[in-house]
């Protein structure tokens, strides 16, 4: 047993990379090449893969990318995130202990931290994660089973099913993006909430030109109104699974359309009208923090999982000072948005 570094993405190893996610019961759009090509075109961005072989067979793998943000933010925001993995055959220990370690040894001096977002139950692997340096962190999610449109439609919360039956009746309606433009209408609208609200690193445009410029990868919707874009979604697709990766909407300009609403039952119709099963919401806070986004997530219908993040700092002190001036910017925020109400 090897474990490798992915150094050339070939025909031949993407055709067996390929055939092991889409083979194994937690086989995810984040662990496929296709994410590897996407982040392999995005600055700031760089995907790194290691895989466990046998024989020329993948036993393994763990495809993470390293983010950091341009100019001199840079060093301060260096980290390497894992979306869904690892992916492990008959979940073998000794293949995900090893897949562990070459990551560290990777990372050393290259990030601030890793962090696993965790996109499936990997609890049995838990002590294994600790005895390398992991720190496990509860974090929510909802997973919605698609059934049909009708079914899906009655899942919906009262509230929000009327507020998408009225979203319709007003003149709203769902468009996948067709041109590049649309793109940058959700892009200036995904930026004005992450500036005002979320304050969290938001990908420079280039990272959703990308995306669209692949569309294989998956699709945006659109909320159209009175031809303006008032929410939106960025939505990969993977197996029969399709993901809600960023989205936003103007609830407060348009009030009485419910564009967010909109927004997210939009994927979930594509999935019960395209064959798809299952819907990925893409987190839902932590339990023990307030969490408006959850309270709006919960109305669809999904079920509440609590998969969890594994983080392993290696800058303690730089990791602290991100950390404590992103609570401060958070309560600042809540202190204006109180006396705006």
């Amino acid at each position: 047993m090897e474990i490798k570094k992915l150094e050339n993405l070939n025909a031949d190893i993407t055709k067996r990379w390929e055939s092991f996610v889409q083979n194994h019961p937690n086989g995810n759009f984040f662990q496929a090449p296709a994410a590897y090509q996407f982040f392999s075109g995005v600055e700031g961005y760089a995907p790194v893969m290691i895989y466990a072989e046998e024989e020329n067979n993948i036993k393994g793998i763990l495809s993470s990318v390293i983010i950091k943000e341009l100019g001199i933010k840079g060093y301060f925001s260096r980290r390497c995130i894992v979306y869904g993995g690892p992916i492990v055959k008959e979940d073998e220990k000794e293949i995900t202990d090893n897949l562990l370690k070459e990551l560290i040894n990777l990372n050393a001096r290259k990030t601030i931290y890793i962090e696993f977002r965790n996109l499936f139950d990997l609890s049995l692997n838990k002590e294994l994660f600790k005895i390398n340096g992991f720190e496990y962190k509860d974090h929510y999610n909802f997973n919605l089973e698609i059934l049909s449109l009708e079914n899906n439609l009655k899942k919906l919360n009262k509230t929000r099913r009327w507020e998408i039956n009225k979203s319709i009746k007003e003149g709203a309606e769902i468009v996948e993006a067709k041109e590049l433009s649309d793109v940058k209408e959700f892009y200036a609208m995904l930026k004005s909430l992450y500036i005002k609200k979320v304050k969290k690193p938001l990908p420079e445009f280039s990272f959703f030109e990308q995306f669209f410029s692949l569309p294989t990868l998956g699709k945006y919707f659109l909320v159209k109104y009175e031809g303006k874009t008032i929410g939106g979604t960025m939505c990969p697709i993977f197996r029969d699974t399709i993901y809600e990766w960023y989205e936003c909407s103007l609830d407060k300009e348009y009030k009485n359309i419910y564009p967010g609403s909109l927004a997210t039952w939009a994927p979930i119709e594509y999935a019960a009208k395209n064959g798809l099963k299952y819907f990925d919401f893409m987190g839902a806070g932590k339990p023990d923090e307030d969490y408006g986004v959850r309270d709006f997530k919960s109305k669809f219908g999904g079920q509440l999982v609590n998969y969890g993040r594994y983080q392993k700092i290696y800058n303690v002190i730089v990791y602290s000072l991100a950390a404590k001036s992103y609570l401060l910017v958070k309560k600042l925020i809540k202190k204006k948005d109180k006396k705006e109400y």
